[in-house]
């Protein structure tokens, strides 16, 4: 019995404690994103969509760059169209951070084994300098070679 308690306790599920990820998201993107699943028509989901972007090289620098520098554009997913603006969190977020909750958010979707992002990655991104618009650009060329979900 203490052994099973213990197992829970390092999945964090007795102890109270949220995945690194998890604890970024909340105050940070779960705010508009909600549980990951967005609001239909207003705020995109994320769950079920990062994970099949994070795939590619090129769909981890989007990613790493939407959250760094912001998203501004119109697209549409899951049926629903977006005209959408999010904030830049790179100057509240470390690399380690925004990792964190990208890979948060890519294990709960459907691929599995899940892509990761690495801290690194992120850094490499940030080394760049971006705004909301240029992360819609590169999310239209992304689209140009596969469509996102």
């Amino acid at each position: 019995m203490k052994r099973i308690a213990f197992l829970g306790c390092l999945a964090l599920a007795c102890c109270g404690k949220k995945p690194a990820g998890q604890a970024v998201y909340g105050p940070n993107c779960g705010i508009c994103h909600h549980g990951g699943s967005g609001m239909p028509g207003e705020t995109p989901p994320l769950v079920g969509r990062v994970d099949f972007i994070a795939q590619t090289p090129e769909g981890r620098h989007y990613l790493a760059n939407v959250l760094l520098n912001g998203l501004r554009g119109g697209f549409t997913t899951q049926g629903y169209r977006y005209n959408y603006s999010m904030p830049a969190y790179r100057d509240r977020l470390t690399d380690q951070q925004i990792s964190d909750t990208l890979n948060w958010l890519i294990a709960r979707g459907n691929i599995k084994p899940s892509p990761t992002i690495t801290p690194a990655e992120v850094a490499s991104a940030r080394a760049q300098q971006g705004d909301p618009a240029a992360s819609y650009q590169e999310r239209q060329l992304l689209e140009q070679k596969q469509p996102l979900p």
